[in-house]
């Protein structure tokens, strides 16, 4: 039995991490499988089969980091000893290594050894991620690199592969990988209680998202305030955390929506308030292959997201509308679904197959195929 490691952050709560462990809980079946993550006690870690093992670099979570760690010696020994690292814990222990996602495991899982097979996986809009500085040209010039040790790149979208190739030119082989969804136990899930109760007399919308840059949370909280000042009343709950909340917080405060604009922080089990939305919004300054958006279909939401590489999740999908990505755009298409809410509703519920097996099958050859 082939003994398979994936290399990622943490297991906690995310797109990313949610299709992992579902990948792994499937493969297990089949391979020797390992995760292999720098902080421990993700929320995601008791969905985990016990068939799989899963171990971490720090016994701790990120959360329970100093700042100082969170800033700079965690970090920095990520970057300068990668390759002790990797010697430690993964070298001849596997004979496939999987970057799963962006960021350090990628690094960690780069160090040569001609006796694996190594595959990374890439989730992001590649171009959009560092910006256009000097140091964003620098961490290009140092992933670019990086990524030429991987013997194959697997993509979750074509989007995410053309941004790739506009900012790459490297040979390796390369193929797109949509993400596996359990559809039925989003739907499960949907119906278990919430731990808070939507006012039914106003437009509920709900946002779920890392309170990150990348996720213009505070461009939301701008327009959201603005729409309330023209009288189209109506909540905006966001669910998920990060480091941006404090600031984020402070925003609220000052533009006077703390009763209207609420963050709700983690949520295990965000279903049963995306079911319970009149809209569900992604307004990202740029994205991937959000799971979420798959997620929000299958519950048969209204979807509203900006024009980045998330399109891509909506083909063949009625009920949703791409709206332009600047801050004028949004304001204005938010308030035309708000003012006109029986044009904008769902019209026909996401009967899409997905083709979870097919997924499976798809992971078996490419870890099988590489040589």
């Amino acid at each position: 039995m082939k003994k398979v490691v994936f290399g990622i952050t943490s297991l906690t709560l995310g797109g990313a991490e949610r299709v992992l462990v579902d990948i792994a809980n499937q493969l297990c079946e089949t391979y020797e499988i390992t995760i292999f993550t720098i902080y421990a006690k993700g929320e995601l870690e008791k969905q985990v089969s016990p068939k799989v093992k899963v171990k971490s670099l720090y016994k701790v979570s990120f959360s329970e980091l100093s700042k100082f760690q969170k800033r700079f010696s965690v970090p920095l020994k990520v970057l300068l000893f990668k390759n002790r690292i990797y010697q430690k814990y993964v070298k001849d222990n596997y004979d496939v290594e999987i970057a799963f996602l962006e960021g350090a495991m990628t690094r960690i899982l780069s160090t040569k050894n001609e006796k694996t097979k190594k595959i990374v996986w890439v989730h992001n809009d590649i171009s959009a991620v560092f910006g256009n500085g000097i140091k964003a040209k620098l961490k290009r010039a140092i992933d670019k690199k990086i990524y030429e040790t991987y013997q194959k790149i697997i993509f979750v979208s074509k989007d995410n592969l053309k941004k790739f190739e506009e900012v790459y030119s490297l040979k390796n082989k390369k193929e797109v990988i949509y993400n596996y969804i359990d559809a039925q136990k989003v739907i499960q899930k949907a119906n278990e209680k919430r731990e808070v109760e939507f006012d039914k007399n106003k437009i509920n919308v709900v946002t779920v998202a890392r309170l990150v840059e990348q996720k213009a949370i505070d461009r939301f909280i701008k327009i959201h305030s603005n729409l309330i000042q023209e009288g189209l009343e109506h909540v905006v709950y966001v669910i998920g955390d990060g480091p941006e909340r404090d600031k984020l917080e402070k925003t609220i405060k000052d533009k006077g929506v703390e009763k209207s604009f609420i963050l709700l922080g983690k949520k295990e089990n965000p279903y049963p308030y995306i079911k319970a939305a009149d809209y569900f919004v992604l307004l990202s300054h740029y994205e991937g292959y959000p799971m979420v958006l798959l997620e929000a279909q299958i519950l048969g939401k209204y979807i509203i997201i900006t024009d980045t590489a998330a399109r891509e999740t909506l083909q063949n999908y009625e009920n949703c509308k791409i709206v332009g990505n600047t801050e004028e755009d949004i304001a204005n298409q938010l308030s035309e679904i708000m003012r006109n809410q029986k044009k904008y509703t769902v019209k026909q519920l996401d009967k899409k197959q997905y083709q979870n097996e097919e997924i499976i099958e798809q992971i078996k050859k490419v870890i099988e195929e590489i040589e």
